[in-house]
């Protein structure tokens, strides 16, 4: 392994391994696939059945129900997408796995029958399990002689993930409602099969890193604040060992049937009017969220029970990891409005019609903000090319391939719109502001993190809680007093996305570099896939009560709606704040 690790680092692409730039372009077309679609869907659904391209004329709650329950499912499987790679098949086959049953997913969605619907989303769950948790995995394998370059490797990573999802977001949407709405979810699919080709033909340039699991593993630790490796026989990771329990067993199927169940009956209910837990309702709360209740406290109860079963460090530093997932859960349910509420009112409440030179201003921003981040990812495809061609020469060339059609795509867009005198900024154009603003300041944020002035882990999520919510706090501003009837200016939209992302950078990144500091190394792909069950409940959340928009506006208002994600992640933030001495301490030296 250690012999893989230091090849790796001899080719380097901007002082980090080629390799860590093979894993950013596969996350980057397989994010181009899933964002592509995800920026469609509730559009898509609630979008009028009557006009030139028909949706499916769904109300908001019913979308929000279906939407959320395909989020919070993402996040789910990768938990036994983990554990079948840390057992059987490994991480780079767990990640090949998945992509070609995602990529099957969109297809199948394309289609656009209720029947390849909702096939084509039960394939792109499954297909996730296996990839998501399994290509970060990679990336820690990569860095463990290297931790303190750990932080800047994820965060760059993660500017593969938002390039990836900038694109996709792009230009499946503007496919989608220019032209039809099964090119959009078509296009979703062709990348995610030319993405899976590229990291298929990689191989050669990881030798045995990612490959089946074997006896021995290399285990992160800390001795006196240093960081560093030592090798160490499987069965003595633990200082002793913490099998489960048939307790622990029988608590983890309970948990599991009710967390399935909840998630398949909450559109169940609401779409077809079929409720599994009808026998639960206790008053006005709903059967669904009593049994949700009863299940997370004996999830409680599982983890608690385990945790104390460890040794004291590995004890005090999963109790750390619990709390950075806990406050994950607010930074979700607030941010992922991206994907339901925000959608609905950049659609019907934001101003999006230009003529004239203001159509003219905007399509050369436009031109701008396309081809300047796709000029600076082609020459990290150019380097990376120089570097790996002799080593992985088909990686290479459906790299150049992706990117060719690619250009093609937007040169065509461009051209179109810089023909036609009027422009109707598309509903998925502001959601590609994310990801843009992202690629703009993760290379500041990567620094940042490398230099003495690193902020603690609790200090950077109160960063990002907080400052997420300012966005939003702008938007309940903008929209403050306004008509049925008029519409805001997209100037506040504009804003909210800005701060929005800046608060993800403090704090999702971050995020991912701490659980795998944080978790014993045979257990870091079962870690990363509990970590997305936080995600996941944030997920569902979000998509829960951005179902309500309509509801909450007619009741009070549009304001009141995002005053909800204004409020609640800065009280979040606070607390964790609060919390930095003692995270300090239950993480033994971890920075």
């Amino acid at each position: 392994m250690t012999t893989d690790i230091e090849n790796l680092f001899k080719d380097k692409v901007l002082g980090h391994p080629a390799g860590l730039f093979v894993l950013f372009f596969t996350e980057m077309w397989e994010r181009f696939s899933f964002y592509g679609m995800r920026v469609l869907l509730v559009n898509f659904l609630t979008f009028s059945i009557i006009g030139d391209n028909p949706g499916w004329g769904w109300s908001a709650e019913n979308a929000g129900a279906l939407f959320g329950t395909y989020a919070m499912l993402l996040y789910i499987t990768p938990i036994v997408g983990g554990i079948v790679a840390d057992k059987l098949t490994g991480y780079r086959w767990a990640v090949i796995i998945g992509a070609i049953i995602m990529t099957l997913g969109h297809a199948s969605m394309a289609v656009e029958t209720e029947f390849s619907l909702y096939f084509g989303l039960g394939l792109l769950v499954v297909g996730t399990g296996f990839f998501k948790p399994n290509i970060t995995s990679i990336i820690s394998e990569m860095y463990k002689k290297n931790p303190e370059k750990k932080d800047g490797a994820y965060t760059i990573f993660y500017m593969g993930v938002n390039a990836g999802a900038f694109f996709g977001m792009m230009l499946c949407g503007y496919l989608a409602e220019k032209i039809g709405w099964s090119y959009g979810f078509g296009l979703a699919g062709i990348f995610m099969l030319l993405g899976t080709l590229q990291f298929a033909f990689s191989g050669n340039l990881f030798g045995n890193i990612g490959k089946k699991p074997t006896k021995t593993h290399e285990v992160e630790d800390t001795v006196d604040g240093d960081d560093h490796v030592a090798k160490v026989d499987e069965d003595e990771v633990e200082e002793k060992p913490n099998p489960f329990t048939l307790v622990d067993k029988v608590l983890m199927i309970i948990c599991a049937i009710v967390g399935l169940g909840y998630a398949i009956n909450d559109p169940m209910s609401k779409i077809a009017g079929i409720d599994m837990f009808s026998a639960f309702k206790v008053g006005a709360l709903e059967g669904q969220y009593v049994a949700v209740l009863i299940a997370l406290v004996l999830f409680l109860v599982l983890v608690i029970g385990r945790i104390f079963r460890y040794s004291a460090i590995v004890r005090d530093r999963m109790i750390a990891f619990i709390i950075f997932a806990f406050f994950t859960v607010f930074f979700w349910l607030s941010f992922e409005q991206g994907a339901s509420s925000l959608v609905l009112f950049a659609r019907d409440n934001v101003d999006r019609v230009l003529t004239g030179n203001s159509a003219l201003t905007f399509n050369i921003i436009n031109a701008i903000l396309t081809v300047v981040p796709l000029c600076i990812i082609t020459y990290v495809l150019y380097d990376l090319w120089k570097k790996t061609y002799k080593k992985i020469p088909y990686s290479n060339i459906v790299l150049a391939v992706c990117f060719l059609f690619m250009w093609s795509i937007v040169g065509w867009m461009l051209v179109r719109e810089f023909s036609s005198d009027r422009s109707e900024i598309i509903v998925s154009w502001f959601s590609i502001l994310n990801s843009f603003f992202i690629i703009v300041f993760a290379s500041f944020f990567s620094k940042w993190w490398e230099s003495k002035y690193n902020p603690s882990a609790a200090a950077k999520y109160a960063l990002g809680l907080i400052i997420m919510a300012v966005g939003f706090g702008l938007l309940a501003f903008g929209s403050y007093g306004i008509q049925e009837g008029v519409k805001v200016s997209m100037i506040w939209l504009i804003l909210a996305y800005l701060f929005h992302t800046l608060g993800e950078l403090c704090l999702s990144p971050v995020g991912l570099s701490y659980v795998s500091k944080l978790v014993p190394a045979r257990m870091i792909a079962l870690m990363f896939g509990m970590w997305y069950l936080a995600i996941a409940i944030g997920n569902k959340l979000a998509a829960v009560v951005g179902g309500q928009i309509e509801n909450i506006t007619k009741e009070y208002s549009l304001s009141t709606f995002f005053l909800i994600f204004t409020i609640v992640p800065v009280v979040a933030g606070l607390l964790i704040l609060a919390l930095n001495p003692l995270l300090k301490k239950l993480m033994h030296g971890v920075r």
